[in-house]
């Protein structure tokens, strides 16, 4: 992948929420969201990797204000850091009411893909250098977010987590 420059890996997608998407409180529901913000930052992670993704791991998602009936949803989705095998995208949602002209930001969340080949094997992804400042601050809660995804998966002893622990043992000097 070397001398090879990634795709934008920013993605925006739109969806209008209709009956069969809300609860009984004409609220859209959670997994429906989910369902779209899987999609959005898959392609996001597709874009950069330039290879087929499979979703590796949720985590962060926050409901901050109902979508109700009739609103617009825009996921925002962006790679946020490239691992490995892997990459993080970062979304923000948004719901707007069109008839009134409010547009409120709904969820945030952080998904987690890994790279695969045509046999289902993981290959390396494209490295991702962040330019602007929010970009960089993204870049460098990407690899403490990962230990915390790998430490409640198992995968990673919390001794192991050098990053986190760094994290709050400055916090108490």
């Amino acid at each position: 992948m070397q001398g090879k420059k990634p795709k934008e890996s920013y993605t925006i997608m739109n969806e209008l929420v209709l009956p069969n998407d809300t609860n009984t409180l004409n609220n859209l529901m959670g997994g429906r969201l989910l369902h779209w913000m899987d999609i959005a930052s898959a392609i996001s992670a597709q874009k950069h990797c330039n290879r087929i993704v499979v979703t590796a791991s949720v985590d962060n998602v926050s409901f901050k204000a109902p979508i109700k009936l009739g609103d617009v949803i825009s996921i925002e989705a962006k790679v946020s850091r490239a691992f490995t095998t892997s990459v993080e995208v970062r979304m923000d949602v948004w719901a707007e009411n069109i008839p009134s002209g409010t547009r409120v930001k709904s969820n945030e969340a952080y998904y987690t893909f890994v790279a695969l080949d045509s046999d289902g094997n993981t290959v390396k992804v494209p490295e991702l250098i962040p330019e602007t400042p929010e970009e960089i601050l993204l870049f460098e809660g990407a690899l403490r977010r990962r230990q915390l995804r790998l430490i409640l998966g198992g995968k990673m002893s919390p001794d192991d987590a050098t990053e986190l622990k760094a994290l709050f043992f400055a916090a108490q000097q």
